[in-house]
């Protein structure tokens, strides 16, 4: 699985770019858009959550602008997830025209998703050091462990698109399943509130959620200056890569018939 992926680097390479340029394509502003969108996010957010709805993360923080910059953290980890999910039905009936050359590596396709999602959330992520710095006056040097918190993240996300975008050639229906899964997520993930107001007995739904632990530790070594979870992060680090041979697997097993159903 490996040494396919590292022969056709250079095609995921040209793959990730020319999905980060579509994005774009016919834009006035071009790839200028994938800097302007997270900055007008920030201002958007902190305007309304310290402006208006005057938020606070906890009772003790005086800090008007501290919620709007949570909120935009785990924000940037649910778009990269968002969009892997919500891509990855349609991904092989999209590229039809890969599926019936027999040379052509159909598995790298959600990994050029996973790249320009990679990218844009970079982009997010530096201006989310900005903010940090202005805002808060301090960028914390935890801040360097953000690659080893994403590596999981990787390979769950490439896992699980795997495996749905080969039961979308089969079932077209999955694509809707999907969609509202992606909005029950973004409500059910501590995103827009702390882990802390979820009742006791509700909080075992959210330990089955994907994006809590990736989305805690990221506001940890961010915002806050904390060492991640290493006994957590070892757990579900070990869950991705299960789900990432899994899906390497599935997909491999299944792709045989996307010929035939297309």
């Amino acid at each position: 699985m490996f040494k396919t992926l590292w022969i056709n680097r250079n095609l995921i390479k040209q793959f990730t770019i020319r999905e980060i340029s579509g994005r774009y394509r016919g834009s006035l502003l071009g790839t200028l858009w994938s800097i302007i969108t997270p900055l007008l996010m920030l201002s958007i957010y902190t305007f309304v959550f310290s402006e208006i709805f005057k938020s606070r993360w906890s009772p003790e923080s005086e800090n008007k602008l501290e919620f709007a910059l949570l909120v935009f953290s785990g924000l940037i980890i649910f778009n990269i997830f968002a969009e892997m999910l919500t891509r990855a039905p349609s991904l092989i009936i999209s590229n039809q025209n890969y599926v019936k050359k027999v040379i052509f590596p159909l598995e790298i396709l959600p990994i050029a998703i996973l790249g320009s999602a990679l990218f844009h959330s970079c982009i997010s992520f530096i201006i989310l050091s900005c903010g940090l710095y202005f805002f808060m006056g301090t960028i914390h040097w935890t801040i360097i462990l953000l690659p080893v918190i994403l590596i999981p993240f990787v390979f769950l996300s490439i896992g699980l698109s795997w495996i749905l975008s080969a039961l979308g050639v089969y079932f077209r229906d999955i694509g809707h399943f999907i969609t509202l899964l992606v909005q029950a997520l973004m409500l059910l993930s501590p995103i827009f509130y702390p882990i802390s107001m979820i009742p006791q007995n509700l909080l075992f739904i959210y330990y089955f959620n994907p994006l809590t632990l990736i989305v805690e530790n990221t506001r940890n070594i961010l915002v806050w200056g904390q060492l991640p979870e290493w006994n957590t992060y070892a757990g579900f680090t070990i869950v991705s890569l299960v789900i990432y041979f899994s899906g390497y697997f599935f997909f491999q097993r299944t792709k045989g018939g996307f010929a035939d159903v297309l």
